[in-house]
């Protein structure tokens, strides 16, 4: 599982499992909870809550 602020090194879809600080109060919307990642781009926060991150991967490009 990678997190906010880390470089993608595996390109695919990923999905939102949580927040880094293990609050639940807040969740991302729509288009925040799955993402795209190319390789070297950085893992980003869930900017609606503030918050960073728990990303999984889901599958490739």
């Amino acid at each position: 599982m990678t997190k906010t602020g880390e470089t993608c090194t595996l390109p695919g879809h990923y999905k939102f499992a949580g927040h880094t600080d293990g609050s639940i109060g807040c969740h991302p919307t729509s288009n925040e909870g799955d993402i795209s990642m190319v390789k070297g781009n950085t893992f980003p926060p869930i900017k609606s809550c503030g918050k960073g991150a728990y990303w999984t991967y889901v599958r490739p490009l």
